[in-house]
């Protein structure tokens, strides 16, 4: 299973489109796209050491109880999300929900509604995947080897290169099956910049 697919089968989806105002299909569709997006974000921060430490510190933070036995809603700190959302995205949030919102057919309000919503839940989603190892996470080559066990091997070396390992393990690097669209990536490698090339 696909982490897009994971974090969606533990999302209650009727109540988060009660939450953003919006009907169950047209929400799941937008979190199909946000979540892919959350992730390029925090792949492409990573490929960059400072990055990658800030992101293993943040990770260290985030406790994996709030995707534990299914996401309740009323646990979402959307204030924190928001400041999750400006780390990733940096200036181009903005940009990031337009095109989003652009590939759903104009979706761009419900897509910013999603995205302080589902940061937290994605960061929490990264913790429990990493087993809890916050400390471990701290420490450079540590993020590295706890991330490359859990990738059965790939993603080894550098700390950044094995979170971004991680991060793109998760993505499904572009493979045939992928619940991403094929070319999300492509959009928003322009609008991250960060580590993209």
């Amino acid at each position: 299973m696909s982490a897009v697919d994971d974090i969606v089968a533990q999302l209650p989806m009727n109540a988060l489109a009660g939450q953003v105002g919006s009907d169950e299909q047209s929400t799941e569709a937008a979190v199909r796209q946000v979540l892919p997006a959350l992730l390029g974000g925090l792949h492409a921060n990573a490929q960059d050491p400072a990055g990658a430490a800030s992101l293993a510190g943040a990770l260290g933070q985030h406790s994996p109880d709030l995707v534990q036995g299914g996401v309740d809603l009323g646990q979402v700190d959307q204030g924190e999300g928001s400041k999750i959302v400006s780390n990733i995205f940096g200036g181009q949030s903005d940009q990031v929900a337009q095109t989003l919102g652009g590939s759903l057919g104009g979706q761009t309000g419900l897509v910013q509604k999603l995205l302080p919503i589902l940061a937290p839940i994605v960061l929490s989603y990264l913790t429990q995947r990493l087993g809890g190892q916050g400390q471990a996470a701290q420490q450079g080559g540590g993020l590295a080897d706890v991330l490359g066990g859990l990738l059965g091997g790939q993603g080894q070396g550098a700390g950044a290169g094995g979170l971004g390992g991680l991060l793109g393990g998760l993505l499904g690097g572009g493979q045939a099956g992928s619940s991403s669209p094929g070319g999300l990536g492509d959009v928003l490698g322009g609008l991250l910049g960060g580590g993209r090339r």
